[in-house]
């Protein structure tokens, strides 16, 4: 059986163990010791990183009781032999923090709102905890600020191992039933929750904790949250990119919102201007058409789909025909085909097919897009007659 010495300090991450078995398959070792400080994955964390006797361990998984190292091709080890392991410490820190905050979180969230947390993924780049229920961004606020105020109070963070009898007294949280013994993480009157990862010892060390997103998912919502190190990174992200955007607008940091919605309201008014003067383009471009009994093309640049509707509705009073209007769009082109009268629906097919072009509608109109080239459009229209 293997010592669990990630359970007796989580700060001691170098130790002396024997080997109890060791195994090899493929490009793979297996490696089971009398004691380690390498925490296994599970409950939705990674498994620690480090090495034993120098060679890097890939992995580390629970299975079956037993604590298995997962190491290279090269590793050789014999049963009975004393060996050094070094779990790395600035990521297993970095998850101690985030995993510690994260109980916090979710007890303060509990207590507020009586939501639990249903699902936790802590990985180097992202912390996700799931709740299920919604609550407002003003509710969320509220539960960042209580749970910073059990950090700044440099609480105690204990861990219980209660008998049956005692836990029948006990309320706390846990995402699963479990058997056998439960560990449980007493973080002063914050949160009590059952939990099998190393934590910090004092809540003062999570530094800061700080929800960075948070959408609908599923019943209930998901929560991206930074904690430490994490928080303090995407901190000074986020201050770098609001400072860029300070100086591009010329406006200080904390008006670069106000900024932003002076330049976009302009934006709008602009293009509202510059819409009805393309409008009135089409229409003067339109008009100067003679009236023809075939058909019509019009190529209109850079223009969205209620251009070329404006341009088909003023085109169909001008032929007896099809009228098509199209612009560039990639490698393509997105069109609207209507006729005066009747259904389109009779050669839309037709159409289609020969432009290799995917499309629908109603009435006398289709819109879509096509994947031919500008001259087999206009060479198409030239010949093709309306199916009568």
């Amino acid at each position: 059986m293997t010592e669990l010495l990630y359970y007796k300090d989580p700060y001691k991450t170098e130790f002396e163990a024997s080997v109890l078995s060791f195994e090899k398959e493929g490009d793979r070792a297996f490696l089971v010791l009398d004691a380690t400080s390498f925490f296994p994955e599970q409950g939705g964390q990674y498994a620690d990183e480090g090495t034993i006797n120098g060679l890097k361990v890939e992995d580390v998984q629970l299975k079956s009781g037993e604590v298995i190292h997962y190491m290279g091709k090269d590793a050789v080890f014999t049963v009975g032999e004393k060996v050094y392991g070094k779990v790395d410490f600035t990521k297993r820190f970095d998850r101690m923090q985030n995993h510690t905050g994260e109980h916090i979180l979710s007890g303060t969230i509990h207590k507020m709102t009586g939501f639990d947390n249903v699902g936790f993924h802590l990985s180097d780049d992202i912390m996700t905890l799931d709740i299920n229920g919604v609550m407002t961004w003003e509710q969320l606020r509220t539960a960042e600020r209580k749970a910073n105020e059990a950090v700044f109070a440099d609480l105690k963070v204990d861990i219980l191992y209660p008998t049956d009898e005692e836990l029948k007294t006990i309320e706390y949280r846990s995402k699963k039933e479990i058997n056998g013994k439960v560990r449980l993480v007493k973080i002063g009157d914050a949160d009590i929750c059952a939990c099998c990862a190393p934590h910090v010892a004092y809540t003062g060390q999570i530094g800061l904790i700080k929800i960075v997103k948070a959408v609908k998912y599923k019943s209930g919502m998901r929560l991206n949250v930074c904690c430490g190190r994490r928080a303090l990174a995407d901190y000074n992200m986020r201050y770098d990119e609001v400072e860029k955007v300070s100086v591009l607008l010329s406006a200080k940091p904390e008006e670069i919102g106000s900024a932003c919605e002076s330049i976009l309201d302009k934006y709008e008014k602009e293009k509202f201007t510059l819409k009805k003067i393309k409008r009135e383009l089409i229409k003067e471009k339109i008009s100067d058409v003679e009236h023809t009994g075939g058909n019509l093309t019009f190529e209109i640049e850079d223009s969205d789909n209620d251009d070329l509707r404006e341009a088909v509705n003023e085109g169909v009073k001008k032929c007896d025909g099809i009228c098509a209007a199209y612009t560039r769009t990639g490698e393509g082109y997105s069109f609207v085909m209507g006729v005066r009268e009747g259904e389109f629906a009779p050669y839309r097919n037709d159409i289609l097919t020969a432009l290799g072009g995917k499309g629908g509608g109603r009435g006398n109109m289709i819109s879509g897009t096509l994947s031919c080239d500008k001259e087999k459009i206009e060479e198409f229209f030239k010949e093709y007659k309306r199916k009568q």
